[in-house]
């Protein structure tokens, strides 16, 4: 067996470089989307389910992709192809969103950006993968983390300053201010122009090569206990058919039905795997999401609660600072649209902190090892997340986006680090797609219930949802505990 050769600083760097295109188009997207729509006359109980594009494409795209470039090889190799046209299609969605006319075309536009931004960053994670040494991959990861950190800082905060440089920030009724057209234009050339620049700059192993160079132990396969999964399956089945009977008996939220109809599909897909015996893409995806590792099996839980708040934070921030801490509900009024922009801001500020946090989190590690650390972290997160019902002054919002940003750091980097380095090669792929679905699967039953939890529960005060997330990062933490530290990383007792 072959080992693969180390790779210098730039060859790292320019493999990691589309990144921060990727991360650029996200960061808009997430901190921009909410308030495009409410300008295009979203009500505040709409916007999860008008948000539900991004983690259902998600869902659907992420392991086909994953499926699909662990098989792929031509002239431009094997996961740049992915990278290329996914940036194609995303730059262009950039370009269209900001100049909606019209709420159900940007949330179109939305499933378009998403779809192709997943496209393109699913298998981003499995060519640090393919291309290092498994003593490298966690400088692969930290310079992704890093792009991640610079590009997410710069869109973010790209509305505010062309605010500064004296673009408009206020238009018409149901226009979109300039500040986030230019902000949109912008991020499709720097998302095009960075992928491209790692297409051009990088080549990759054939996957003989890779084949011949891989170190991980194989993973068991244990033959499919079909019985077994037809009963499950059934039950998930009967448990979304009595939560669609529910909705329609008591005249429950709609939104609902997006959680109902995640369980049905489930339980469809556990049939149908079940009874199809052909070997094909989908039943090659579910029987490996049946053998996944059993540390991924516990870090679902721990990313379910993770991305359940981040997603709520994302939702609901630019709703929250504006009504509470600006003290505006109109999309068109320049008190929104300033706090608006200092949204941008405070998630720019959040990104910043991450890079920072990126730099102590090793020292972390070390001291107390992967589990306490993440615990440690995520609960920073809650704590930043729960101080925006206390704090009133905007500009103090910056120090609670010190706990949010350790949380971010964390979430990105050693969810992935207590899996280790468990993966074969020709897996990498499909393995990292599903394991994006506990990222996704909290988002979708997140957009299904937060409006309701808001509207029934909470008032319809969107502050309220970040104490939800603040309490799902609470959970993460406890949850992470269940997980097994890898034995390099296990600390003396």
């Amino acid at each position: 067996m072959s080992a693969k050769p180390q790779l210098t600083f730039w060859q790292i760097w320019n493999m990691c470089f589309g990144f921060l295109g990727i991360q650029f188009g996200f960061a808009l997207q997430n901190a921009n989307v909410s308030r495009i729509f409410q300008t295009l006359g979203a009500e505040m109980e709409q916007i999860p389910m008008l948000w539900i594009a991004a983690p259902l494409t998600g869902l659907i795209v992420q392991p086909i992709v994953g499926y699909f470039s662990d098989r792929t090889w031509t002239r431009l190799g094997r996961r740049r192809p992915y990278f290329l046209y996914g940036a194609v299609f995303a730059s262009l969605a950039l370009l269209v969103m900001p100049n909606s006319p019209a709420l159900w075309i940007a949330a179109g536009t939305l499933w378009i950006l998403d779809a192709s931004i997943n496209v393109s960053m699913e298998p981003f994670r499995a060519f640090v993968g393919d291309q290092m040494p498994p003593p490298q991959r966690p400088a692969g990861f930290a310079m992704q983390s890093f792009f991640i950190g610079v590009g997410s800082i710069v869109a973010s905060m790209l509305p505010w300053l062309l605010a500064k440089a004296g673009v408009a920030n206020t238009a018409a009724p149901g226009a979109i201010p300039d500040t986030v057209k230019y902000a949109f234009y912008l991020g499709g050339a720097v998302l095009f122009l960075a992928v491209g620049w790692t297409v051009l700059r990088t080549r990759e192993y054939p996957p003989e090569v890779l084949k011949a160079q891989d170190t991980a132990p194989p993973l068991p396969h244990a033959p499919l206990d079909r019985a077994r999964t037809s009963r499950t399956g059934l039950a998930w089945l009967l448990a979304g058919a009595m939560g669609i009977a529910s909705i329609l008996w008591f005249g429950l939220d709609q939104q609902l039905y997006v959680l109902s109809g995640v369980l049905v599909a489930y339980g469809v897909a556990l049939l149908l795997t079940a009874n199809v015996r052909s070997r094909n893409m989908f039943t090659t995806i579910m029987a490996d999401l049946q053998a996944m590792p059993d540390a991924m099996r516990r870090l679902a839980v721990v990313q379910f609660f993770s991305w359940f708040a981040l997603f709520a934070m994302w939702i609901y921030t630019t709703a929250a600072v504006t009504g509470v801490h600006y003290g505006a509900v109109d999309a068109q009024s320049e008190a929104y649209n300033d706090g608006a922009n200092w949204v941008g801001v405070l998630f720019a500020a959040y990104n910043g902190f991450a890079a920072l946090a990126a730099i102590v989190i090793p020292w972390m590690v070390r001291r107390w090892g992967l589990r306490a650390s993440h615990l440690i972290n995520v609960w920073l997160g809650a704590a930043g997340l729960l101080s925006f019902l206390v704090i009133r002054d905007p500009q103090w919002l910056l120090l609670s986006m010190v706990g949010v940003g350790f949380a971010w750091a964390s979430i990105l980097s050693l969810p992935y680090a207590l899996l280790s380095d468990s993966l074969p090669a020709e897996k990498m792929g499909i393995y990292m797609g599903i394991f994006n679905f506990f990222i996704v699967i909290p988002q979708l039953v997140a957009a299904s219930i937060l409006g309701f939890l808001l509207k029934t529960f909470l008032g319809g005060q969107p502050i309220m949802a970040l104490a939800v997330g603040a309490a799902s990062l609470v959970v993460a933490g406890l949850c992470v505990l269940r997980v097994r530290e890898p034995a390099a990383t296990e600390q003396p007792a």
